[in-house]
């Protein structure tokens, strides 16, 4: 009996990561064409402070620990358009010039029309994009790295704030709800 048990619950567990894995995966194809063209959307899944003071703040709350608060849902995004570089990002570590009744600067909020795009492809297959946005003062260089598979890593270096990264998924661009409600 102790043997049926256990293979159900190996069975069980085996069958439950591969339906997670299997979430926000793109055949490789797919993803070179979303990098090639430059129009592409990340979703940020779960953002990662650098500073571990940060997430010992974030345990001490009560009833909340870190790992539920940098859990994010999805609509935190990064758009890239041919004209356009659309970020917002959430913001958890340390500012060192922070602008105090005005909590819009306190993350990553921007748009950006003056942005250029490095892209390189290593051996295995993951690009590399270096975004350096022109006309926003506070951020140096954002990098997305995209996997084969459509995961994707983000890393943001700041001048005004320690440094953060997110994980996520890159996907196609989405037409907003706003401009198809004028037509």
């Amino acid at each position: 009996m102790k043997k049926y048990i256990s293979l159900i619950f190996i069975f069980g567990f085996l069958f439950f990561f591969q339906s997670c894995s299997s979430q926000g995966s793109l055949d490789s194809k797919t993803v070179d064409a979303l990098v090639d063209s430059q129009e592409l959307t990340f979703y940020a899944q779960r953002a990662n402070p650098t500073n571990y003071d940060v997430i010992k703040v974030m345990n001490s709350m009560p009833n909340s620990t870190s790992t539920r608060i940098l859990e994010l849902n999805g609509d935190y995004t990064i758009t890239i358009t041919k004209d356009n570089l659309e970020v917002v990002l959430p913001y958890f570590g340390r500012l060192f010039n922070p602008s105090f009744g005005n909590t819009d600067k306190n993350s990553y909020r921007f748009t950006s029309k003056d942005f250029k795009i490095d892209k390189s492809q290593n051996k295995k297959g993951k690009w590399t994009l270096r975004i350096k946005p022109n006309d926003v003062s506070n951020v140096d260089e954002i990098n997305l790295e995209v996997f084969k598979n459509g995961k994707a890593f983000v890393s943001i270096r700041s001048s005004d704030r320690q440094p953060i990264t997110y994980d996520g998924y890159v996907s196609k661009n989405e037409e907003k709800a706003k401009e198809k409600e004028k037509l």
